[in-house]
């Protein structure tokens, strides 16, 4: 008897099945060097499949060494471009010509190689694939780790196993085990877990990556991660511990309704394991349960949702892809588990602005987070129409929820009519009073916090406090100091040789400069400020073309005196320094940046950068500004 495994036979350890129970004693066993070159080809690329062949063909050798069976190798390895076309059937043609040169049985667990085989003339042997109810196992063996407050479970090798166990928002990572987890306990488990999935209709295949493997397996998900991707053999298995219902949550009857009136644009965010997704799960049950038609985007997909909720993938990996065979769908409601990349915010926006009501799960620290997300990502005006309700899962429970709405009008803490403007509002749903609001200010997005509380700077007088300092150190040759007198009104201290051209002819410059920013500007000399006044002449800014360089300072450094324009700080090294010379700039010695000289001898540095902002900053605070060679 002479028999050619296929691969799936092999990696199935069907032929060592049907020799160990006296099918096949005796019989040559020819196995194809197509099948070892796969198998080979699998194992490199980090496959649990290859390993487990590979095993197989171990095993046959050592039959072979009792003398239960004889093995042989036979045929032509497959090529590079053989391999990458396994799955168009390129390794299995060599199969079938091995099984027809030797005259042979050619045995298989694959259905569609069985029938074309048939079809060429082959003899055949058609076993079905290994399934998990032939091993008499049920579930994974990993699941021995969890109990009713287990969360997630880690193993790793040379590692105690660990777990999170706990309640929603207090949860402990501790050991579960006095004894190390080896690598070959932890390989056992992968193979379990891989096996499983394949055989039981609870489970699939996520994600299978040279290195990575995410199987979802009835409520587990389940990583095995492997060199080279990481350092070591490592197993992390998560399912929910909790399943709730929007009727658990605060503000449950609100949500509802709100949910219920139109399609909504809503962001569910929150810290790792606060209980996002379990709330997204509540919600998508909710809305599936009032005639509202509910898909999920989910890479991996682990909501725990009931049979009527069909859940995709990203569809050929990529989830723009989903959407545009969702928008043929057209599902009323659509949970996207996870909204965390620029493609991710691209998608929920095309599908929401398509008028599909949306649900995304955010990684945030802080509600208003999950919201600033968009910016940059979204045009600013149509964010309100993305997303108009945020709400913010901490511990378990609904923390806070914001209504976004838009409105043309003055920002809050300005006056002049013409600074009208559209604004975001972000307002807190529960008490209806503004929280933020969201902006363009000199031309900048701004989020400013409206905060009332006495005695405290708030976002927008924070925010007008530097575009004053920023505007009046564009005019002034000197030192800039700037107080608040409430939200509308600012004291503008100045170098007395200042106050002229700062005001300029008639008011003129400063009026412009009050027109711009709607805020009402005293301009007063540095020696009028009540906490005592500050010397004259003694600080850098900007126009004054007298930067030079003083030799001295600590640790050997050029004293500079930069200057502020409206586009750039400038700071002149031309005396001593050469052009294209690389240059540290420092502050009281402590390190800026590093710079090339340009032509002219000068080195400028754009503002509004963060490098400029810090120079400035060092200016305006009198700070002694050094070049230093690199």
């Amino acid at each position: 008897m002479n028999i050619v495994p296929d691969t799936s036979a092999v990696v199935d350890g069907r032929v060592s099945e049907r020799v160990e129970s006296g099918a096949y004693e005796g019989a040559t066993i020819t196995v194809p060097e197509a099948v070892v070159g796969e198998l080979e080809w699998q194992a490199n690329e980090g496959h649990d499949t290859g390993w487990e062949g590979i095993e197989e063909l171990q095993r046959l050798v050592d039959l072979a060494a009792a003398d239960t069976i004889s093995v042989d190798y036979y045929g032509t390895r497959p090529d590079a471009g053989q391999k990458r076309g396994a799955d168009a059937g390129e390794i299995d043609a060599l199969v079938r010509d091995v099984a027809a040169d030797s005259d042979a049985t050619l045995l298989t667990s694959d259905v569609v190689q069985a029938e074309v085989s048939r079809a060429k003339g082959l003899s055949v042997e058609y076993v079905e694939p290994q399934s998990r109810d032939e091993t008499g196992d049920d579930g994974l063996d990993i699941e021995r780790f969890f109990d009713e407050t287990t969360m997630s479970v880690h193993l790793r090798a040379a590692a105690k196993p660990k777990a999170k166990r706990g309640a929603i928002g207090d949860m402990h990572y501790e050991a579960i085990r006095d004894a190390e987890t080896t690598e070959a306990e932890i390989k056992e488990f992968a193979h379990d877990v891989m096996e499983t999935a394949r055989a039981s209709s609870d489970g699939f295949v996520e994600l299978d990556e040279p290195g990575m493997t995410i199987v979802q397996y009835r409520s587990y998900r389940i990583a095995v991660a492997r060199p080279p991707f990481s350092d070591g053999f490592e197993i992390t298995a998560v399912r929910p511990i909790v399943k709730t219902d929007l009727d658990d949550y605060e503000f449950a009857e609100d949500l509802k309704e709100r949910l219920l009136e139109r399609q909504r644009g809503v962001l569910i965010s929150g810290a790792p394991g606060a209980g996002k997704s379990t709330f997204a799960q509540a919600v998508a049950e909710f809305l599936a349960g009032h005639d509202n038609a509910v898909k999920t985007m989910e890479k991996p997909r682990d909501l725990q949702v009931g049979s009527d909720i069909t859940q995709y993938t990203a569809l050929g990996g990529d989830m723009a892809k989903t959407a545009d065979s969702l928008l043929l769908v057209r599902p009323d409601y659509t949970i996207y588990d996870e909204v965390r990349k620029t493609d991710d915010f691209e998608v929920f926006a095309d599908m929401r602005l398509a008028g599909v009501g949306m649900v995304g799960v955010v990684h945030a620290t802080r509600a208003i987070d999950a919201l600033q997300r968009l910016v940059g990502r979204v045009e600013l005006g149509m964010i309100p129409q993305v997303v108009d309700t945020v709400v913010y899962i901490e511990a378990g429970r609904v923390d806070t929820v914001y209504d976004v709405t838009t409105e043309v009008k003055v920002p809050e803490g300005l006056t002049a009519e013409d600074l009208a403007r559209p604004v975001i509002q972000i307002s807190d749903f529960e008490t209806g009073r503004p929280a933020y609001e969201i902006y363009t200010f000199n031309r900048q997005v701004v989020t400013v916090p409206l905060d009332d509380d006495e005695g405290s700077e708030t976002g927008v007088s924070r925010l007008a406090r530097k575009e004053v300092e920023r505007e009046i150190r564009s005019i002034a040759r000197g030192h800039v100091e700037v107080e608040l007198n409430g939200q509308n009104e600012a004291v503008v201290y100045v170098e007395e040789d200042d106050i002229s051209y700062v005001i300029g002819k008639g008011g003129g410059r400063i009026n412009d400069v009050e027109d711009r920013l709607g805020i009402s500007i005293d301009v007063r000399t540095l020696d009028e400020r009540p906490s005592g006044g500050t010397q004259s002449g003694a600080g850098a800014g900007s126009g004054s073309g007298s930067g030079g360089v003083t030799a001295g300072g600590p640790s050997d450094g050029a004293v500079v005196t930069p200057e502020v324009t409206s586009r750039h700080v400038v700071v002149d090294v031309e005396n001593g320094v050469d052009v294209g010379e690389t240059v540290e700039v420092r502050a009281d010695d402590e390190y800026l940046f590093t710079a090339t000289v340009g032509r002219g001898g000068e080195i400028q540095v754009s503002r509004g950068s963060a490098i400029a902002d810090e120079l400035e900053e060092a200016i305006d605070h009198k700070r002694r500004i050094t070049v230093h060679p690199a």
